[in-house]
């Protein structure tokens, strides 16, 4: 069978839809500011936290639903519906449809608010605060408004989780129970409290770009400072192709791999990236010299970038193209894996790849990236590294429509 993607839709902090997320990959407009959602307030006296907020979701879901779930929910309605309708999946048999949901603990922030509305007076607790909090229920939601009948859960892999989504679509379509399965990547609404938390740890950017928001993401720069937050949310639709009839593919999913390295934090480790990467490589039958394009996982943080670049070295990838999508949209934690590989497909659609913003000391000169300037460029086969802290490393090999060997 040949496996395809023939849907995508996407929220980010230039809008929703892939209009506004094609016209931000390629013009690379600053989107970096302070955040400014309820529950992400810093502590007295610290500076305010940088990233990425998007535009509040379309309503799509009927009042008595939408006053009874969070923005999370909100934005995978939004990205599934522009998915479903572009893959054509009325047409498609309801039992043969499966959803995975890339995320966990995804609605902090709204849940942080509910606490402090409700301490002190928990006989007034709603009752759907039993269920709208727990990750599942975006697959309830998902599949009130849509007829997925397959099957619908969801897989928590931190930073990994929506590669990690795509690896499961893939395996539960190779396996046979659907013809056609969704990988959605959810967005994780942080509170102040995780900001914190990840600042204090040296994992997302700290202080010193804190007056100049739009150079605080630097990803595989000399003088980065961490990741920073932006908000995100993108659906994959799956499918086999020589059983669902799309009236579009963007590319084909040629190989997969992870693989988990045996750290519980974010300790980086390139050797447990390369070997992903080998797994993903072998499945498509490739080899690295194959690769003409790596979407790097690129984060931005200190330690990561540096691992990352080894891991380069070891595949010997330096000559391939290589960006960083958070560059130019924030790192969207679970949701990162899924739009970047939305990304990497809409790169293959253009014929170019985008910039990568505020690449201005690369870590390595050597390295083929593409700088502050989108390039000319056909991609056959591309690579795309997500990673997620305790150990999870991924690696997704895409070609062009049709390319790849027939597996049974």
């Amino acid at each position: 069978m040949r496996i395809g993607i023939s849907g995508i839709g996407v929220a980010c902090g230039a809008g929703h839809g892939k209009a506004a997320f094609s016209e931000a990959l390629f013009e690379t407009p600053d989107l970096f500011s302070y955040l400014g959602r309820e529950g992400r307030e810093p502590a007295e006296g610290d500076t305010p936290f940088i990233g990425v907020e998007m535009p509040e979701p379309p309503a799509i879901l009927p009042p008595r639903i939408a006053r009874t779930v969070g923005l999370s929910a909100r934005a995978a309605v939004s990205v599934l519906s522009e998915a479903w309708q572009e893959a054509g999946l009325d047409h498609v048999d309801p039992e043969r449809i499966g959803l995975v949901v890339g995320g966990s603990n995804l609605m902090s922030r709204e849940r942080e608010l509910a606490l402090g509305e409700y301490a002190g007076r928990l006989s007034y607790v709603p009752p759907r605060h039993g269920h709208m909090f727990q990750d599942t229920d975006i697959c309830g939601v998902c599949a009130t408004v849509f007829p997925i009948r397959g099957f619908a859960v969801t897989v928590g892999a931190a930073s990994a989780s929506g590669a990690v989504a795509v690896i499961q679509a893939v395996d539960a379509i190779r396996s046979g129970r659907v013809d056609v399965c969704i990988a959605l990547g959810a967005l994780q609404d942080l509170s102040a409290h995780d900001l914190q938390a990840l600042r204090a740890m040296g994992a997302m950017g700290s202080s010193r770009f804190a007056n100049s928001p739009s150079k605080a993401c630097r990803p595989m720069d000399a003088d980065r400072d961490g990741f920073i937050y932006g908000e995100a949310s993108a659906a994959l639709v799956i499918s086999r192709t020589d059983r669902v009839n799309s009236p579009k593919l963007y590319g084909s999913v040629l190989g997969t791999g992870i693989f988990n390295d045996g750290t519980r934090g974010p300790e980086p480790n390139s050797d447990g990236q390369a070997r992903a990467a080998g797994k993903a490589l072998a499945e498509a039958g490739l080899t690295a010299a194959g690769i003409d394009y790596v979407n790097g996982h690129a984060t931005g943080t200190p330690a990561g970038d540096t691992e990352e670049l080894e891991t380069y070295r070891m595949l010997e990838l330096q000559n391939a193209h290589i960006n960083a999508t958070k560059s130019i949209f924030g790192h969207g934690l679970s949701a990162s894996g899924a739009i970047e590989v939305a990304a990497v497909l809409m790169q293959m659609e253009e014929g170019r790849l985008h910039p990568t913003r505020n690449l201005d000391h690369p870590l390595d000169p050597a390295v083929n990236w593409v700088g502050p300037r989108a390039a000319n460029h056909a991609i056959r086969h591309a690579l795309k590294f997500s990673f997620g802290f305790g150990g999870v490393n991924t690696a997704l090999v895409l070609g062009v429509p049709g390319s790849g060997k027939q597996s049974k």
